[in-house]
């Protein structure tokens, strides 16, 4: 995710919360029969080990493993109705009496179980779904609903955390969404949980003249509407939609992956020269950490001041206030870097829990300064001063990246402090096995969880020495480590 404010060229010198849902009950009025049994192995990329959050326990449910959304969605712009049928494929990680979900907002109008008509309810931000659940025999869970889609609140302090987070409708009907740390509920069932990636099928149908996007690779379009896919799992907060009229650009990716721009005619103009600085940023990328871990990419504009590393597709807010600049300029082609840098660090490997923030935001975050110095040609004595000041000023106002503040999600401690912490890093390896450290880290470890625990273990196996101290006290002190 972006970092706040807007721009983020490195200078070098010395919420409106939406009123609670009402409780909703579902009943069936019949059973109809029940459908043949479902081949889960086709879903077996989207198996994953849900875990418990202890920064936002209320938020995931560590007894679902949802191995596959399919997603069928309609928007009406006119009467701002969202219409939509979620197929979820879950193996239950234990035997439950209920499905539990992260849903609000929208009105439930069917629930199936395996093709039989079931009962449940909406409330507290929660669909629950009575049901006799077995440990590791999946169940196919069918939700309609429809209504018009409001944002929760972030639990943050960020500039950008007033937008709220979730589905949100502009003026002119369009629809659009970034959901971290959570959001997805907003607009269909999820389990809001990193540790449950899934794989995803999204069908978005739209009026004349219109387009839907959606993260994953770009499948057939039908009428009006468009479908898109997800062969590699997908945690619920790195997976986006819009629709809105949009123009279509492509371009070719190192390797010829397919690249596509999404913008706005007559707001996005001067953003699409930017955009199409998106295959140098990813050959930038590929020759330090490797391959594009995914088939396809771009880049999605909306109406935000911020912008999201959802996979396959990035969602980038075109907010510029003023006359656009040369500075503007270079600051979104930063955040270009640092947002496709996530696509390796953050949604090839994602963390296991929120409390390991900063293990994509600070990689993500080195990244994108080291580009700025090979753009800029400042020296690594001025980089190192850079981020020692602002790591001292980040500690104190917001404590140290691996003890994250649950009220504060995502300030810049977890950006800066762990990208100073890899800059230490890489002064002690020097380049050859620095980039060769994250190569492998992202090379080996695709499409996996990972935690401290694990980035320590990998760190001191791949370069024989132990930089457990030094990980360790970067991620947990309240001063900055000399």
């Amino acid at each position: 995710m972006r970092r706040a404010p807007l721009v983020l060229t490195l200078v070098l010198t010395g919420c409106t919360t939406p009123a609670p849902s009402s409780p909703v009950t579902v009943t069936p009025s019949s059973a109809p029969p029940a459908v043949a049994a479902a081949d889960y192995a086709t879903w077996d990329a989207g198996r994953s080990t849900p875990v418990a959050d202890k920064l936002y326990p209320e938020r995931g449910n560590p007894v679902l493993d949802v191995l596959h959304y399919d997603l069928a969605l309609a928007w009406a712009p006119a009467t701002r109705t969202l219409t939509g049928t979620a197929t979820l494929r879950i193996r239950p990680t234990t035997a439950a009496p209920e499905i539990i979900l992260d849903f609000t907002g929208l009105t439930v109008d069917k629930i199936t179980i395996d093709g039989a008509a079931a009962q449940g309810s909406v409330a507290k931000e929660k669909l629950i779904v009575p049901a006799t659940l077995v440990a590791d025999q999946p169940v196919t869970l069918v939700v309609g609903y429809h209504g018009t889609p409001r944002t929760v609140p972030m639990p943050s302090r960020r500039g950008d955390s007033n937008e709220g987070l979730g589905m949100h409708v502009t003026k002119d009907g369009s629809l659009w969404t970034m959901q971290e740390p959570w959001g997805a509920l907003t607009w269909y069932p999820a389990n809001e949980h990193p540790s449950d990636e899934a794989l995803y099928d999204i069908a978005v149908t739209v009026p004349k003249g219109w387009t839907g996007v959606a993260s994953g690779t770009p499948g057939k379009v039908t009428g009006n509407t468009f479908t898109y896919s997800s062969a590699d799992p997908v945690a619920s907060y790195l997976v986006t939609m819009a629709a809105g009229k949009y123009r279509k650009t492509t371009a070719k990716g190192p390797d010829g992956v397919p690249l596509t721009y999404w913008t706005r005619p007559g707001t996005d103009d001067d953003m699409l020269t930017v955009l199409k600085k998106s295959p140098a940023a990813l050959s930038w990328l590929e020759k330090r950490f490797g391959k594009y871990p995914f088939p396809t990419g771009g880049v999605l504009m909306v109406d935000s001041v911020s912008g999201m590393e959802t996979q396959q597709m990035i969602t980038l807010g075109g907010k510029v206030s003023g006359k656009w600049t040369e500075e503007q300029a270079t600051g979104y082609e930063s955040v270009l870097v640092h947002e496709y840098a996530h696509q390796w660090f953050g949604d090839s490997i994602t963390p296991t829990t929120w409390t390991d923030l900063w293990l994509n935001e600070g990689w993500a975050t080195y990244a994108e300064y080291l580009w700025q110095q090979s753009q800029e040609g400042f020296s690594d004595a001025d980089l190192e001063r850079f981020l020692r000041e602002s790591d001292a000023k980040l500690r104190k106002k917001a404590g140290p990246p691996g003890k994250p503040n649950p009220a504060y999600f995502a300030e810049s401690n977890v950006y800066i402090c762990p990208a100073t912490m890899l800059k230490e890093l890489h002064d002690k390896l020097g380049d050859k096995a620095f980039f060769a450290l994250g190569r492998d880290w992202v090379q080996t470890q695709r499409n996996s969880h990972q935690d401290r625990a694990s980035f320590i273990a990998f760190v001191n196996s791949k370069t024989g020495k132990d930089f457990t101290g030094l990980i360790n006290t970067w991620l947990d002190s309240k001063t900055t480590p000399r």
